[in-house]
């Protein structure tokens, strides 16, 4: 399984072998060579010494002779010494004399021809791992011997190794150190997320009651915060969905159990009773127009969450659109004692919209107006303009219930209702709160309980050619 946690665990692993490797390859390079370069210096520096001291009288000696001179004089400590003749071959070896002995190594061939180098490797005819310098014997112009200096590097080999194995060992602990350390960060990083998911799973089973656990404030906690926020906005989301469906089922119903009720009943009653035949018609005609808005409502909150909602705006006086909903909407004053009163801008006020919708809002608004003012009351609709004259502001106040404080921020949100004993879908201040903003608008309530409520409309004031208007 390609998990998280397995991708996290081989990069850490991946990330960690490989500087391991690197400082371990660095350290052995610096080992082997610290201890290798201190042998081939301890045979360099003595090679040198000798022959800065013995030179000038082997030169003067036969091969012989510097034989004898080489044994009495420049043996010392346990490095051997060997004297060659021009071609390589040994004519003395500090352990005794050695018959049929010729180098051909590096450090040899270079002597062969008047140079002095190192070489390290395995001793053709000791069979051991040494470190060897030869120096050319010069009288005047020419070689007339060679002197080598070898030291045998097996304990340096043995405590390299050592190092070597020491510093795998290490390496290794290391490796495993942080393979448990990622194994160990991995799950704390994974478990959340798979609470997350379990969470999530339960949720897309229906279970809307799991919740997330916070473990840490980085970002995982915040996103198992937003997660548990999701969850809860979630939960009160399918609560208003269900309210909704219920409510708008009572809604629907109703009307459709008026309009049955009343058809039946003037199709079997008497023909020439005319007052039961036009309080029948009114009745249906009144409960066709209710379910024609709950219906119309519907539509045009589909079209506003599919975002398919089209304006044919112009530019108009919003005097107009104010004072004809007003004029249609003033009947309702004798059938429920409350007052509707308007005023309007003194001078044309020129906004660039649609005048349907915007009728639409006004109507919604005033509706509300009407159904939460007790008789008595009233009802003001007004039209202003801002200071900056940038912006017009329609209000609707009135003296009726009012809302609860904690109802104002949710009283826009779709199928939200602050008072269930009303009827409605809950979705008329929503609409209005959409069609202003498609307008460049805002919208605003301000409400206390007891004391009323005032809406104002925020639209832009176009300036186009006000001076014709």
């Amino acid at each position: 399984m390609n998990s998280l946690k397995t991708r996290i665990v081989w990069s850490y692993l991946l990330l960690i072998a490989l500087v391991v490797v690197v400082l371990g390859g660095l350290f052995a390079t610096l080992i082997t060579n610290y201890y290798y370069g201190s042998a081939q210096s301890s045979v360099k520096q003595r090679a040198v010494s000798a022959l800065a001291t013995h030179n000038r009288t082997m030169a003067s000696l036969k091969m012989h002779d510097q034989a004898d001179y080489m044994l009495q004089y420049m043996v010392e400590g346990d490095t051997r010494l060997q004297l060659l003749d021009v071609y390589g071959k040994v004519r003395m070896d500090s352990d005794g004399l050695v018959e049929n002995i010729q180098y051909t190594t590096l450090d040899v061939q270079a002597a062969m021809n008047g140079q002095t180098d190192i070489w390290q490797g395995n001793d053709p005819y000791y069979k051991e791992r040494v470190t060897s310098i030869t120096i050319p014997v010069w009288n005047d112009t020419h070689v007339v011997s060679l002197l080598r200096y070898s030291a045998s590097i097996s304990a340096v080999d043995d405590m390299v190794s050592q190092l070597l194995r020491m510093t795998a060992f290490v390496g290794l602990a290391v490796i495993l150190l942080f393979l448990g350390l990622s194994l160990w960060l991995a799950q704390r990083i994974v478990r959340p997320i798979r609470e997350l998911t379990r969470a999530a799973r339960y949720m897309a089973d229906g279970d809307w009651t799991r919740r997330a656990t916070k473990r840490s404030n980085d970002e995982i906690g915040q996103l198992a915060e937003t997660f548990n926020t999701m969850v809860v906005e979630l939960n009160h989301r399918e609560k208003l969905k269900n309210d909704f469906i219920s409510s708008i089922s009572h809604e629907l119903r109703t009307p459709l159990t008026s309009i049955r009720g009343w058809s039946e009943t003037l199709k079997e009653g008497d023909p020439a009773d005319n007052e039961e035949m036009k309080l029948g018609l009114q009745i249906i005609s009144h409960e066709t127009l209710r379910l024609s808005g709950l219906v119309e409502d519907l539509l045009d909150f589909s079209k506003l969450s599919a975002g398919s909602m089209e304006l044919h705006a112009e530019l108009l006086d919003l005097n107009s659109p104010v004072k004809e909903t007003v004029a249609q909407l003033g009947v309702r004053q004798d059938q429920t004692g409350v007052k509707l009163l308007v005023s309007l801008g003194k001078s044309p006020v020129m906004v660039y919209a649609d005048a349907n919708r915007l009728k639409q809002v006004i109507i919604n608004l005033i509706d509300n107006a009407f159904k939460f003012t007790p008789a008595g009351g009233t009802i003001r609709v007004s039209i202003s303009i801002t200071l900056d004259e940038d912006y017009a502001l329609l209000t609707v106040a009135d003296t009726g219930c009012g809302i609860e404080a904690e109802d104002i921020p949710h009283v826009t949100e779709k199928f939200y209702k602050a008072n269930t004993g009303q009827g409605g879908s809950g979705l008329g201040l929503a609409i209005c709160k959409e069609i202003t903003e498609l307008h460049a608008g805002e919208m605003k309530i301000d409400s206390e309980r007891g004391a009323g409520t005032v809406i104002t409309i925020k639209l832009p004031i176009s300036h186009q050619d006000k001076s014709a208007t």
